[in-house]
């Protein structure tokens, strides 16, 4: 069979594109018009990005519609191009981040989803540049906390890449998959497709320049938290628990995570989350509901500093359910405990940059 252009165009017409539901030629996706020498046809195909899901579903499909309707010995090559540039090197990611801060929890229900918006906002007021990136991809939070659920992020073009633009409230950057997800549907993703999502908000968006780059991880020791380690050099980690002696067993348990010998990430310290109980009518009073200090033992038996202890407060559920959450008003006992918090991380990350050498990145097994 003689080859000429318009049969293999023909033949791409043939291939749908998941990712706007069109053919590759009504899809401008097929570069100039497709070389033939011989038997041997060279076809240049563009994507949005070098992370499109369908890429490579695509490229055997057009494979497969090219031999399909010119001959199976037809030879097939086909060069791949990207509309936005290639996604950098894992070493050279966020270059204009200066501190990255992991806040972590062995355990669920502890609280540290509301300890990393407070302590960015709380940065934020200390005059850093702050960016909080929501990591539980099956339970993100944070876009309820900042009153924000219904923002959608747009894409911008950035020296040649096409990145997502975090949401900006209380002078922090965020970002969440809960923008992308329906809040009413549980997300049934494996393991794979949550780790490429949580790849893609680092990635591929636009962070800028920040002072420092809040984690907020999900609880446990999972996939996410190795994608993270994998991904960003992690200048320390934050441990949050209540005194509570089970969620001591698991907050343990994430510091060893952090200290594992492949992984040498610092523990910058440990908060400890609801503290005691303080009725309001009665602000002098404390009760400790869950236990006494248990979060002080442990940052004496580690040790690591112990950062901070906040109260258990009805106002600190009722303003992060609200989205305005407790350090917004610095006057109040809780927000000042988060300023307090915050004072404390920048002493800490700053005698750590002084004293350690840089996180290395872990290899990726």
């Amino acid at each position: 069979m003689t080859l000429y252009p318009k049969l293999i165009m023909d033949a791409l017409a043939t291939v749908t594109y998941a990712g706007t539901k069109k053919n590759l030629v009504d899809s401008n996706m097929v570069v100039d018009t497709p070389a033939i020498n011989g038997q041997t046809v060279k076809v240049v195909l563009e994507f949005p990005r070098d992370t499109d899901p369908f890429l490579k579903s695509t490229v055997k499909a057009a494979e497969a519609a090219i031999k399909y309707h010119c001959g199976k010995d037809v030879e097939v090559e086909i060069i791949t191009e990207f509309k936005s540039k290639p996604r950098p090197a894992v070493e050279k990611l966020l270059p204009d981040v200066k501190n990255i801060i992991a806040v972590s929890s062995g355990k669920g229900g502890v609280g540290k989803s509301t300890v990393a918006a407070n302590l960015a906002i709380a940065l934020g007021r200390l005059g850093y540049k702050v960016g909080l990136l929501d990591c539980d991809i099956f339970g993100p939070s944070q876009p309820k906390m900042f009153q924000v659920e219904d923002a959608r992020p747009y894409a911008v073009n950035v020296d040649g890449r096409d990145l997502i633009e975090p949401i900006e409230k209380y002078g922090v950057k965020l970002l969440s998959i809960g923008f992308f997800v329906s809040p009413d549907t549980a997300t049934l993703w494996r393991g794979g497709m949550a780790t490429n999502a949580l790849k893609q908000l680092i990635a591929d968006a636009d962070w800028g320049a920040l002072d420092y780059f809040i984690l907020d991880t999900p609880p446990g020791t999972s996939d996410i938290h190795l994608t993270l380690l994998q991904t960003l050099s992690i200048t320390g980690a934050i441990i949050v628990s209540t005194p509570q002696q089970v969620a001591l067993a698991d907050a343990r348990k994430g510091i060893d995570m952090y200290r594992n010998e492949k992984v040498n990430v610092p523990i910058l310290g440990l908060v400890e989350n609801m503290a005691w109980f303080t009725p309001a009518e009665l602000p002098a009073n404390r009760y400790y509901i869950f236990g006494k200090e248990g979060c002080k033992q442990l940052a004496e038996e580690m040790g690591v500093p112990l950062l901070a202890q906040i109260p258990l407060v009805q106002g600190i559920c009722e303003s992060g359910d609200a989205g305005q959450p407790a350090a917004l008003n610095s006057d109040s006992m809780t927000g000042l405990s988060f300023i307090n918090l915050a004072q404390s991380v920048v002493t800490v990350v700053n005698r750590r940059n002084k004293e350690l050498p840089k996180t290395k990145i872990v290899g990726v097994k």
